[in-house]
């Protein structure tokens, strides 16, 4: 719940931003200078592009979530399976055993969306974080597909 506030916070704080920043490039597009104009088109560009970027994060992180209470329902959640050094940090060699099983579950079930969860969930304790994004987002993609 912590960290839902913390995200909630920080998209929050985001928002205020690109609605200064939007009210900056309208004000300099509105003084109607040769100069001011283009950088003001520019500077509206910026909370445009911010604002998809957090749109995209949004719903990806919803997504996922979805399909962790529907994989929790059913009893198919991961539980924290690699061992833990003692300042808390997952084990290297333990989350690389992890990730060869989830890999090898992967492989024999490609077209099952619960495998890739799964497998992103032992990339992210791999510290693989671009791949964990890739295999979540599979993950959802084939369980949209799935019409769920």
């Amino acid at each position: 719940m912590r960290a839902r506030l913390g995200y909630l916070a920080l998209c929050s704080v985001l928002v205020v931003y690109f609605v200064l920043v939007g009210h900056r490039g309208v004000l300099l597009v509105a003084d109607g200078g040769w100069v001011t104009v283009p950088l003001g088109a520019a500077v509206l560009a910026l909370p445009l592009l911010g604002a998809w970027f957090l749109w995209r994060s949004a719903r990806f992180v919803t997504r996922a979530h979805r399909l962790m209470r529907e994989l929790e329902a059913e009893g198919g959640l991961p539980q924290d399976e690699p061992a833990r050094t003692p300042g808390g940090r997952v084990d290297r060699d333990a989350a690389d055993a992890v990730f060869a099983r989830r890999q090898a579950e992967t492989e024999a079930s490609p077209e099952d969306w619960r495998c890739w969860y799964r497998l992103a969930v032992a990339y992210h304790d791999a510290r693989d974080t671009p791949r964990a994004r890739k295999a979540m987002q599979h993950a959802i993609d084939l369980h949209a597909a799935a019409g769920r």
